[in-house]
């Protein structure tokens, strides 16, 4: 093995729960090949994205910045020029970082002429990437693929159909109807065929991927014979109380969307159910189908992982595997991730360091909290790379030695912008809530014992997860949790001042120069 492994994959997927592993004991769901992954790397059990949806979660994922300082809080909002990131970083190591997929990064406006293309849409890319393969939603290098094997539909629209020469069994539900293309032919196997394409003659380069596949994001259908891997007897019904009214009435940003998933298609297209009031065993034919796109995009990973194998790159390659954020699944009547709820936010990270030095980290399931902004300091530190003052997270570097970080975090943050945008537009808080466009915005403090969700203007909620892991009941109003809301409360009000942005205030001008107080600390 090289002394000076040269080579990263970052592989992400989008809107995966963090339970959702087998490696940890997954009740139904199978993931052979992460699983494999994970029993030669370190597995964090307790890892959080910081915000949702997908263009803000990536964003914090590739800056290392919370919300509260990156700011691109919506699909579609501008993520400031002035933020580095880990492309530029990594370039300045000497690589070309190469994007397979999206990042959903809306660019910034300023300079640019009201006509320029980049600005007619969300679905940009992270400036300092280079694309290897461009996925936004309209999936056209896809598409034209599945037209050049024969497919014949009229465009992206029509390509997730059912088949329609499929009967659908009395014991399955309506999203066990498979797609119109073939497992081979899927937008999951044409990412992982691209990425080996161009990985196939690069086995003696430095090389940057940054791999992104869409799965198990909506809409929730399978190809064959995904699609009948999980029988919907054996997958548990939503955590939820008896009716979504009852549900709803915790809180009036939960019945925001509560109501939303009332509406037809406001979550999964060609799903002709009210995903709120649908029938028990549609209900759990849409969970089984989801985990049948998580176990297809494993058995894509592990085509990944086996060529590296094969070439000998795979004890030179730091491997990566995460996702954006999480998905509700029917809990608490939601669909998404742009909630309060864990499920939101909790997502898998699996991190294969190939240096000896992490022999004895491999196997490891650390039981401690890691955020998303944590990934960046981690890839820039192994290889050696200066970590950025802007930078929210911390290196997990320890972690995959075997070592214990000194004064790691006991708790995670996480937070949500949902005002309008018309990228959604039937979603509009600010009118069914009477709130201005700063009032929509919620953050959130979550240790092992209690949740504190404060809002802008809304009320708070506060959740004891000992006694109340499912989050139902909220103790907020209650009199005798005054002093400890309190204390969550000038919690949460350090952890924002410590992390406001500060890309300058450790540097000192003198007759020495520039002095970087942060010198004096082992911090990143």
């Amino acid at each position: 093995m090289p002394d000076h492994p040269r080579k990263v994959l970052l592989i992400s997927a989008d809107q995966w729960r963090a339970e959702c592993l087998s490696a940890i004991g997954h009740p139904v769901v199978k993931t052979p090949h992460l699983d494999a992954l994970a029993a030669e790397s370190v597995l964090f059990k307790r890892h959080y994205t910081t915000c949702a949806p997908c263009g803000p979660a990536r964003t914090s994922l590739l800056t290392g910045l919370y919300l509260m300082n990156h700011r691109s809080g919506r699909n579609g909002t501008p993520l400031d020029a002035r933020f580095t990131n880990l492309a530029y970083e990594v370039r300045k190591a000497g690589y070309d970082p190469t994007l397979f997929g999206y990042t959903d990064t809306s660019q910034d406006p300023r300079g640019r002429a009201p006509n320029d293309p980049a600005l007619k849409t969300y679905e940009g890319v992270m400036p300092g990437f280079t694309v290897g393969l461009p996925f936004p939603d309209h999936m056209m290098p896809w598409i034209a693929d599945l037209k050049a094997k024969g497919y014949r539909f009229n465009d992206r629209s029509d390509v997730y159909k059912p088949r329609q020469d499929v009967s659908l069994p009395a014991d399955r539900g309506h999203s066990f109807l498979p797609t119109i293309f073939k497992a081979e032919d899927s937008e999951t196997a044409f990412m992982a065929d691209t990425v080996l394409k161009w990985l196939s003659v690069r086995q003696n380069q430095d090389w940057f991927v940054h791999c992104v596949f869409l799965r198990p994001h909506p809409p929730v259908i399978a190809p064959e014979p995904y699609n009948a891997l999980y029988d919907p007897t054996d997958v548990s019904m939503p955590r939820r109380k008896a009716t979504p009214e009852e549900e709803a009435a915790q809180h009036p940003h939960l019945k925001l969307w509560i109501d939303h998933f009332r509406e037809h298609s406001s979550y999964d297209e060609h799903n002709p159910y009210n995903l709120v009031t649908m029938d028990e065993l549609n209900l759990r034919q849409m969970r089984a189908t989801y985990y049948a796109m998580i176990t297809q995009v494993d058995d894509q990973i592990g085509r990944i992982i086996a060529h590296l194998k094969a070439t000998g790159e795979y004890e030179s390659t730091l491997i990566i595997f995460t996702c954006d954020h999480a998905e509700m699944g029917g809990d608490h009547y939601t669909w998404g991730k742009e909630t309060y709820f864990d499920q939101s936010f909790h997502i898998p990270l699996i991190i294969r360091d190939p240096r000896r030095t992490s022999d004895n980290g491999r196997g490891r399931q650390i039981d401690l909290f890691t955020e998303s902004v944590d990934i960046m300091p981690t890839i820039l530190d192994w290889l050696g790379s200066d970590i950025p003052a802007q930078c929210d997270g911390r290196s997990l570097l320890p972690f995959l030695e075997g070592n214990a970080p000194v004064d790691w975090r006991d708790e995670v943050h996480y937070e949500v912008d949902f005002r309008y945008t018309p990228n959604l537009p039937g979603l509009d808080a600010e009118t069914w809530l009477g709130l201005k466009p700063d009032d929509c915005y919620l953050t959130v403090i979550r240790d092992r014992r209690y949740k504190y969700v404060h809002f802008a203007t809304l009320p708070p909620l506060f959740f004891d997860l000992t006694q109340d892991p499912d989050e139902m009941n909220n103790l907020a109003e209650q009199a005798e949790q005054a002093p400890i809301l309190l204390r969550y409360a000038q919690k949460m009000l350090s952890w924002r001042m410590r992390h406001a942005d500060r890309t300058l205030t450790n540097l000192h001008l003198g007759k020495q120069g520039v002095f970087d107080g942060r010198q004096r600390h082992l911090i990143s």
